[in-house]
């Protein structure tokens, strides 16, 4: 029960970030891609400020034997960049420059009600359970 509250309470926590900086208006990425137009450098600070926080606590929560709410840490462990990796890659790039959302952002979105954003989410549920059924 402790581990689902906290999973919650994150990512509400994690929602509430994305909505107080913006990154649930695809305009705001769309205008950091926009390199060579009207380039707005807000989520290049948002980037920023996640990393400032979340590489110093590394140092702390790593060298512990296991998470305070589960039994074990779950790291990535594949090392090798092979063909799914750089297509998925690709696809996930192509689709963040087209729509101006990401997974996080556009789960955020959803509040909002628009259907731009609805859309999105049901596409990218589609394209989660084909990539799914190609992979199995």
């Amino acid at each position: 029960m402790a581990l689902t509250l906290s999973s919650f309470v994150v990512g509400i926590i994690f929602g509430l970030g994305l909505a107080v900086s913006e990154m649930i208006n695809p305009a705001r990425v769309i205008g950091f891609l926009d390199i060579a137009g009207r380039w707005d450098p807000t989520l290049m600070f948002v980037m920023g400020g996640a990393l400032a926080i979340t590489l110093p606590a590394f140092a702390f929560i790593l060298p512990r034997a296991r998470p305070l709410l589960d039994g074990e840490f779950f790291l990535p462990t594949k090392r090798d960049i092979d063909r799914p990796l750089i297509l998925g890659s690709a696809l996930f790039g192509v689709g963040w420059g087209l729509s101006g959302f990401c997974p996080g952002p556009a789960l955020a979105g959803l509040a909002s009600g628009a259907p731009g954003v609805m859309l999105f989410v049901v596409a990218m549920i589609a394209g989660q359970w084909l990539a799914g059924r190609f992979a199995s």
